[in-house]
């Protein structure tokens, strides 16, 4: 199988979003973009294509799959019913990068939801990944475009650098805005429960719905949601995340690099003013103290960095909060190490 790239501007009419409805139509798996990353889509209501995507991706079977919509109208025949929360949520934040957990009704392929009685469901906020679910009519399973645990893709390339020839196509629309995953709320609790964060902040969350809500901080045996309970994101170099103050991650990460020049090839992510500490080392930015920016640009670095050969990379955390908070979630399920100055 030779994977097509369908290049396609933010033209709803284009040739190449009716282009991957028929192939989305006939179970074939297609890449497209969405403003968080790029997704993995197949028919949600295709076991043989919902099985394939596992297949695909290399992704255990107990990690249940987030199913994208066009609508909200779509989600009446995939779930019991809707809670009042969901509606005052969706009026703030759908379409936009929220993916909310609700009591699935009967009729999917248990495989999408890995056998739980719930469903994990959103709305993107990506002009072409809403055309072509308009285009295709119906429900489409998609997790990020990788091969599981490794970083997501936020670029047609990266699709291409872990499927071409395994999928049918990709829909190529330029890089993903926000660059980290969707933020994941369960509403099946009395009291909501943060399972992921996101570029929707808790804090944003908490203030549209007038409660407080809870934050779940372990792996689940038996994950609710993606991203729950296996190691994500990560490259294939080691990842040794530093976190404390500016001042003290600079002098220990000059510190590590040091110790290691001459044994293995070293890369290091962080602030551009960091730069000038590592002279012979691969460094690439992260912006200048925006988290927002430092997550648009983190997985594309960890691409980068593999594709130098690099080792070891050493990597400056952030501040938490809002995005810093995602971000930090990102690179702590990627570290192999965690050090604390």
């Amino acid at each position: 199988m030779k994977t097509q790239v369908l290049r396609t501007s933010h033209d709803v009419r284009s040739r190449s979003i009716r282009r991957a409805g028929r192939l989305l139509r006939m179970g074939e798996l297609v890449a497209f973009p969405t403003e968080t990353v790029y997704g993995l889509g197949a028919n949600a209501f295709d076991p043989v294509a919902v099985r394939r995507i596992f297949e695909v991706k290399g992704r255990p079977r107990d990690n249940p799959l987030i199913v994208h919509l066009h609508s909200v109208a779509q989600i009446h025949n995939l779930v019991e019913s809707l809670p009042l929360l969901f509606w005052v949520l969706a009026a703030r934040f759908m379409p936009g990068p929220l993916t909310v957990v609700l009591r699935k009704s009967s009729g999917l392929p248990k495989s999408v939801t890995s056998g739980l009685n719930t469903i994990a469901v959103r709305i993107p906020d990506h002009p072409v990944a809403r055309a072509l679910l308009m285009e295709v009519n119906v429900p489409l399973v998609a997790p990020s475009a990788n091969l599981s645990g490794k970083p997501s893709p936020t670029r047609a390339e990266h699709v291409l650098e872990d499927f071409d020839g395994r999928i049918a196509a990709v829909l190529d629309s330029g890089r993903s805005r926000i660059g980290l995953e969707s933020t994941v709320l369960d509403l099946t609790k009395t009291t909501p429960v943060l399972l992921r964060p996101g570029a929707v902040g808790q804090e944003e969350i908490e203030e549209a719905i007038g409660i407080a809500i809870n934050v779940r901080k372990h792996r689940a045996n038996r994950p609710s949601s993606p991203g729950m309970k296996y190691k994500h994101y990560a490259p294939e170099a080691e990842v040794v995340l530093f976190e404390g103050t500016p001042a003290r991650i600079a002098r220990a990460m000059k510190s590590m690099a040091r110790s290691l020049k001459g044994q293995r090839r070293v890369g290091v992510l962080g602030q551009s003013k960091l730069a000038r500490n590592f002279q012979g080392a691969e460094f690439i930015s992260l912006g200048d103290s925006n988290p927002a920016v430092a997550a648009h640009r983190l997985f594309d670095a960890f691409r980068s960095m593999d594709r130098k050969g690099v080792e070891v990379i050493l990597c400056e955390g952030f501040a938490e909060g809002k995005m810093g908070t995602a971000l930090m979630n990102r690179l702590r399920k990627a570290a192999t190490r965690r050090i604390r100055v």
